[in-house]
């Protein structure tokens, strides 16, 4: 299950939902909002800039944004959208590749930086993000919050999400802190089809530690982009990180 296998052109092409999943207005407006302003009037970096979910709307709002991406079938989705002088895109590794210029603004979104499957990568993934941004700039991470209060004694699963044809399971280790995101798709037939995502999960604390060691302070974190209040119910965080502005 390595990453440039999981998002292959398969993937690529069903990754994308016009108006519906990730790509509802409900979610995808308020998300755009949000780093809109966090951007000011500089330009913004996408950190698994994918098929351009949140990169093409934001960069439609006058945002310039340009992307790094690690999966070329992602890109080429894209690229069915936008042209590279829309919406550059650099191939390469988010925790390790450098784009040109400097930012006000770093984001990743969507729980992707727990693709990166090691603690030491996540760290350079925030360290990666610092390199890009101006003094006062800021890195916005979306993710989830470990459901561990779930898993009773000797349970490793757990079903975080279900609908008619589709069913979405975790497996834990909670040794290794990894987690296995397994999605069955079904209709009305004998055969189902699965496809599989490994992460690495990182606790709220955690991930504030990694910010710390790259040159962050923690601004804000809240549940959701439109700026709900993060509590221990909450399922998962939208958190601002910045970089101290030049004295």
């Amino acid at each position: 299950m390595q990453q440039e296998n999981i998002w292959d052109a398969e993937t690529a092409q069903r990754y994308d939902t016009p108006g519906s999943g990730m790509f509802a207005p409900e979610i995808l407006g308020p998300t755009v909002d949000r780093l809109a302003r966090l951007a000011g009037e500089g330009e913004a970096l996408e950190f698994a800039i994918g098929t351009g979910r949140v990169a093409i709307p934001l960069a439609e709002r006058g945002v310039p944004v340009t992307g790094i991406e690690l999966s070329r079938p992602m890109v080429e989705r894209l690229r069915t959208k936008v042209d590279e002088a829309t919406l550059p895109v650099i191939m390469g590794h988010m925790a390790t590749t450098v784009a040109p210029g400097e930012y006000t603004l770093v984001y990743l979104v969507y729980n992707t930086i727990s693709n990166l499957l090691t603690q030491a990568e996540q760290v350079e993934c925030f360290r990666n993000a610092a390199r890009h941004l101006a003094p006062g700039g800021r890195f916005v991470v979306e993710l989830w919050v470990p459901e561990l209060r779930k898993l009773p004694p000797g349970q490793t699963a757990t079903v975080w999400h279900s609908d008619p044809g589709y069913i979405g399971l975790d497996t834990y280790d909670v040794l290794n802190q990894q987690v296995v995101s397994h999605h069955f798709r079904f209709d009305e037939t004998r055969q189902a089809e699965l496809s599989r995502s490994p992460h690495r999960y990182i606790w709220p604390a955690e991930l504030d530690l990694m910010a710390q060691l790259a040159g962050f302070e923690l601004e804000a974190r809240h549940a959701d982009w439109d700026g709900a209040e993060f509590t221990a119910e909450s399922r998962s965080h939208v958190s601002v990180y910045r970089i101290p502005p030049a004295h």
